[in-house]
């Protein structure tokens, strides 16, 4: 294959994607069907752009085949495509004329499109033609209905937001198999996702200036490998690749030995693979073979592809790895915004350089990842709800051969089996477990960045407890707990007390564990059912009435008292070991809630708390 050939994805600004463009959706493709739930998740990804906001975000793909001059054959993304032009019509943009997106042989279509002004301007009896698309005309009401009503200042702060939403068009090679491509895509079911066109950048920047040497062609097969291997977050890393690399890579004595310190390290484990002009890096490898791995005669282990399960996706993971390599004192959001995903990654393509510490660092973290971060565990009497799991990967050998084991990261044994796991062990799992419920939503997950590059300078689990704990107390002091009650308490001044009542009280809460809670428990509720006045309405929102719990926990509990909540659920007062403290409270108060006891708690509970930031910050 002829390198040259190949042309890498572009970048277009939604104004100005059909700006000197004609697009063709070609007659195989369906028929216009996005309904009111796509139209407005579009609309809304696109409002969600903070006004004044710096950077690009990124709204989908768009895979083309060109025809010709500045014509384009749409092979995967019309219905984003014909959105944004019914959209860009309505606003009135300037880029948008009346031969940018056409149908083959679809007239009415085409004449929906056509005549979409003259349907805006009148809204009704155009509409009700039997010569228009009724698919189109119903999408183009969205829009407008998303837009009456609106003031001009939000219809001009929208149309602005338009510069900052990018578009990511790929075009396929020249001489690939239209049909083939096309059938595989409608299989697929889904976009070209932006990982895959970072991989394409990344492993495209793999050149020795304008040539591509042998050896580039080596390190983009190298690179492509490593990259697939890492993707596959539900199973330790070491087992996605072939035996013979596992070894080299990893130590065969114990597959839990990083042995590569830089690229050419790497490099020199892959001295005798074989390779073609045309390997699974290519564009058009990922485009007609989007699912492909590496290490398929790795990855015979089907109960390891069910036991475990990573917390983060890949994608996160890529940007994760980004942010460690230079991670910084201040927590920022926008590093782990999954919709400035190639804006973040863009400068480890800028060069071949980079390219390649970037593919090295993407496999250390991740055997770092694998080795120090928790992940969920389906084994034994947990198949099927999961536990918490902190274990590297270690070999040994039966009858069979060489199989996996897993050992607790910070001990002998395997996480979770008794006293042979190691008290640092199960406090570290306990540690992260709080800081992975607490903080949910990938962009805020920066705790792992953290970890990951605290252990790639050094390699001390121990020293993770120090630096999460310190982490943990800052968040705490930040969220300005002392002066916050009820619903403007923040969930890591629950969760974070949690662990250190579980930390320094192990025999009374042992067998705790921590799971996804998001709702604020009254003990002594909001609006008692009787009427009942023990707790005075000011001290109801106090720290000292509240917990954290779930969602479903909350509903069970309604407007009960104290008392009739501990007598009917026990189980939701131990999803908390502050409940359970208060349930110990009550009972040592003739089983009473009352101002005293509210008081009591809160004093207790913020003396931990202020005893625990002392001792860190």
């Amino acid at each position: 294959m002829n390198y040259e050939e190949i042309v890498q994805p572009q970048e277009f600004c939604v104004e100005n994607i059909f700006k000197g463009t004609e697009y063709v959706v070609p007659i195989y493709q369906r028929n216009y069907s996005w309904t009111k739930d796509e139209i407005e998740q579009l609309l809304n990804d696109i409002n969600d752009v903070s006004d004044g906001g710096k950077g690009k975000y990124y709204l989908g793909s768009l895979i083309v085949n060109q025809l010709g001059a500045n014509v384009f054959e749409v092979i995967d993304g019309q219905q984003r495509l014909t959105t944004l032009y019914l959209l860009l019509s309505f606003l009135n943009n300037d880029s948008v004329n009346k031969r940018s997106l056409r149908f083959e042989a679809r007239d009415k279509s085409n004449k929906t499109l056509h005549d979409i002004d003259a349907i805006k301007d009148t809204k009704s009896e155009l509409e009700k033609e039997p010569w228009y698309s009724a698919e189109i005309i119903e999408g183009y009401a969205v829009v407008r209905k998303y837009f009456d009503g609106k003031k001009d200042e939000f219809i001009s702060a929208f149309k602005n937001k338009l510069a900052s939403i990018t578009i990511i068009r790929t075009q396929v090679p020249k001489d690939i198999d239209l049909n083939h491509y096309f059938e595989i895509m409608n299989t697929r079911g889904e976009q070209l996702e932006l990982h895959e066109i970072v991989k394409a950048k990344i492993i495209g920047a793999i050149k020795s200036g304008d040539t591509i040497t042998e050896i580039d062609k080596k390190d983009k097969m190298i690179a492509a490998t490593i990259w697939d291997a890492c993707a596959q977050m539900d199973k330790y890393m070491q087992m996605c690749f072939s035996v013979d690399k596992r070894k080299k890579l990893f130590d065969e004595k114990d597959w839990d030995t990083f042995t590569c310190d830089n690229f050419e390290d790497v490099r020199a484990v892959f001295s005798d693979e074989e390779y073609t002009a045309e390997t699974k890096f290519t564009l058009r490898s990922k485009l007609l073979n989007p699912d492909n791995t590496s290490g398929k005669d790795a990855g015979k282990d089907e109960e390891e592809n069910e036991r475990f399960e990573s917390i983060i996706t890949f994608p996160n993971f890529i940007l994760q790895v980004n942010e460690a390599m230079n991670v910084s004192e201040t927590d920022n959001d926008a590093g782990l915004d999954d919709k400035r995903f190639i804006e973040l990654l863009k400068d480890k393509w800028s060069s071949k350089e980079k390219a390649l510490d970037f593919i090295y660092s993407l496999l250390k973290y991740r055997y770092l990842f694998d080795r120090y971060i928790i992940k969920r565990e389906y084994v034994g009497q947990y198949k099927v709800e999961g536990k918490w799991s902190l274990q590297r990967l270690e070999m040994y050998k039966d009858a069979k051969g060489q199989k996996p084991s897993y050992k607790a990261t910070l001990g002998a044994g395997a996480a979770g089996d008794g006293e042979n796991e190691g008290d640092d062990n199960k406090q570290l799992r306990l540690l992260q477990s709080c800081l992975r419920i607490t903080y949910t939503s990938p962009k805020t997950m920066h705790w792992i960045a953290r970890v990951l590059s605290a252990v790639n300078d050094r390699k001390d689990g121990k020293a993770i407890i120090e630096l999460l704990e310190r982490y943990c107390c800052k968040k705490v002091v930040d969220s300005d707990y002392q002066s916050r009650t009820g619903f403007g308490i923040d969930r890591i001044v629950f969760t974070y007390l949690d662990y250190v009542l579980c930390r320094d009280n192990q025999s009374e809460f042992k067998d705790f564990q921590f799971q996804f809670r998001t709702s604020i428990e009254h003990f002594f509720p909001q609006h008692p059912i009787n009427g009942e006045n023990a707790v005075d309405e000011k001290n109801r929102d106090s720290f000292g009435n509240l917990a954290l719990i779930t969602v479903s926990a909350n509903s069970k509990f309604s407007n009960m008292l104290p008392i009739h909540k501990v007598e009917q659920y026990k189980d939701v007062i131990e999803q908390s070991p502050k409940l359970m403290k208060m349930k110990k409270l009550l009972d040592a108060n003739n089983r009473v809630w009352d101002d005293d006891m509210v008081e009591k708690n809160n004093a207790e509970m913020i003396t931990i708390l202020q005893e625990e930031i002392a001792s860190h910050i």
